[in-house]
């Protein structure tokens, strides 16, 4: 049966290659014209372990996975239990396993699904240098109606650079994965391939958080590697150069953000990438940052917390530190994208923002965006660039820190004829010389509190969908299951608004209280334990009577049947 949406996963052991597996398909898909999401679920292992891909397909655009999987199938049953809360089954579900692989787990068998076996780890056996998870390639690829030549050529690209034995061995492979498919059914096909009006983007969401950073003008990057932000460094690393750039490995985070720091403060916008652990040892620096006004960018790919946490899972519950971790009063933008192609957008416009108001600028994305890998759109082009209010040459009495009307003071670069400053810690006077008096400490804590108050942000602050009297309020990843969920109750006939908040710090008040002038029911959803995002949007406005909280910790993504069945909840209590 065709349909336009089809969820599948594919589970093995570390090493099995369900991750290699599941990207050729998701780009054999692309190719076709299709959509598509492909998520990793591992253990916190740094070598082997349970994995698996997840893939959702479809003709129309996909940013989040879907409540139940149409299609499992198990290259092996390693801790496949572990799985069990986040791989839903049901009886319209079809499961293909290796009888050789293990005794099929309880959970596979409570849940209904119909269950068939195909022999991976015996037809590798059939020809040489054959590969289970190249098998399984081509076994679902058949299953579920991509076309065999989209993915061959697929298998060709990612292998064209591994010789031709491999590339043989192959294809080869994705024949017996075709021919071992036979009699197999899935409940649904995928429709007809879409029309595409345009190529589709390949990327993940760490990808495209450093080509924002690229395109917004960032030039030098300090970080140490940190799951699951790993990525961004890595793509900076060979692509900062093209633009006359460059990354350096630091030997840990506290080295990473102060070389940030030196860089900017020589004029160069910087960045830096990390997790909540690296942020944690970042923040004295942030403040050094703040009181010195010396723009920097720092993206944290946010993971399950506290301490070292689940590497490998996804929580929203950075927002307080992001937000409010600092010595004294020093307020930070603090930025979340909300799709992976909005990784691009907001991290080019969070360098802008940070560069024009010289200050740090917080990106909160997680692992559920950063590490997904996508067939996406691509995301509408943006201006943003990074410029700073530079102070002109030959400068007599210069006053780095002046008291200016927009809270925004020339800086003079090293060099500068008579733009020598201190770029200091300490409390100081407008000149940039310490100061332990209390008019001159309030004057620059005004002064930075201006210029947030005084710039404008635009409509970027929160994308607004729809009216009605319930709205759905929400930020970062958790945007697309709220996205589609509303798209399910709109098609039940009911009127519902959607936001979702980009701007985070500050928080523009007026502009949200105006977008909940006509809500009667509030929805608030967060992917953090301590709902960390509710609290803090009651803190700065006064929420509707009638506000309701869904808030899960990690590492089970919220998905949009739980945002429905939330939103129907409300609704029938309101009517009661």
């Amino acid at each position: 049966m065709p349909s336009d949406s089809l969820s599948l996963a594919l589970i093995g052991s570390g090493g099995a290659g369900v991750m290699t597996a599941g990207q050729t398909l998701l780009d054999a898909a692309a190719t076709s014209g299709y959509y598509g999401l492909m998520t990793r679920a591992t253990g916190p292992q740094i070598r082997g372990g349970e994995a698996a891909a997840i893939l959702r397909l479809s003709t129309r655009p996909v940013e989040c996975q879907d409540d139940r999987l149409d299609l499992l199938v198990a290259l092996d049953w390693n801790k496949a239990e572990r799985f069990a809360d986040e791989l839903i089954l049901d009886d319209d579900s079809l499961v293909i396993a290796d009888p050789g692989q293990g005794e099929i787990p309880d959970w596979i068998h409570d849940s209904g699904a119909r269950l068939e076996e195909v022999p991976f780890d015996a037809l590798t056996k059939e020809v040489r240098g054959a590969r289970a998870n190249s098998i399984a390639v081509g076994l679902v690829g058949e299953l579920i109606g991509l076309e065999a030549t989209n993915v061959e050529a697929t298998v060709q690209r990612i292998l064209q650079n591994k010789g031709a034995k491999l590339i043989d061995a192959a294809l080869a492979s994705l024949k017996l994965g075709q021919v071992a498919a036979g009699d197999l059914s899935v409940p649904a096909r995928l429709a007809a391939e879409p029309e595409q009006d345009e190529p589709r983007w390949l990327i993940t969401g760490n990808e495209a958080a450093g080509l924002g950073a690229v395109r917004g003008g960032v030039r030098f990057c300090a970080a140490y590697p940190i799951t699951p932000s790993t990525e961004i460094q890595e793509w900076l690393a060979a692509h900062l150069p093209e633009f006359g750039g460059c990354l350096v490995q630091a030997e840990d985070e506290l080295a990473s953000i102060n070389m940030c720091l030196g860089a900017s403060f020589g004029g160069t916008p910087a960045m830096t990438a990390t997790s909540g652990p690296g942020f944690s040892l970042m923040v004295e620096a942030l403040g050094l940052a703040t009181q010195a006004e010396i723009p920097v960018v720092v993206v944290d790919v946010m993971r399950g917390g506290p301490s070292t946490g689940i590497p490998t899972r996804s929580e929203q519950a950075d927002l307080d530190i992001a937000v409010h971790g600092a010595h004294g009063d020093a307020p930070r933008l603090v930025l979340a994208p909300n799709s992976i192609g909005d990784c691009v957008t907001t991290t080019q416009w969070a360098v802008h923002l940070a560069e024009a108001l010289q200050t740090p600028a917080v990106v909160l994305s997680d692992q559920r965006l950063g590490q997904a890998r996508a067939a996406i759109a691509p995301p509408p082009s943006c201006d943003w660039k990074a410029q700073r209010k530079l102070a002109k040459a030959d400068l007599n009495d210069y006053r780095r820190f002046a008291d200016a009307e927009d809270g925004v003071s020339p800086m003079a670069l090293p060099g500068t004829a008579g733009g020598e400053y201190t770029a200091t810690g300490l409390s100081h006077m407008e000149s940039a010389r310490p100061s332990a008096s209390g008019m001159d400490h309030k004057r620059q804590l005004d002064k930075r509190r201006r210029k947030f108050e005084q710039f404008d942000f635009g409509q970027n602050w929160a994308d607004i969908d729809g009216d009605g009297e319930v709205v759905v309020l929400t930020w970062g990843s958790t945007t697309q299951p709220a996205r589609e969920a509303v798209a399910r109750m709109r098609a039940l006939g009911q009127e519902i608004r959607l936001v979702s908040i980009r701007l985070l710090s500050p928080l523009k008040v007026d502009a949200l209280d105006e977008a909940l002038t006509a809500c009667q029911r509030l929805l608030i959803v967060e992917q953090s334990h301590g709902g960390q995002f509710h609290r803090y949007l009651r803190s700065h406005i006064e929420l509707p009577a009638s506000t309701h909280l869904l808030a899960s910790p990690g590492p089970l993504n919220i998905g949009p049947g739980d945002i429905v069945a939330a939103i129907e909840k409300l609704t029938h209590e309101e009517a009661a």
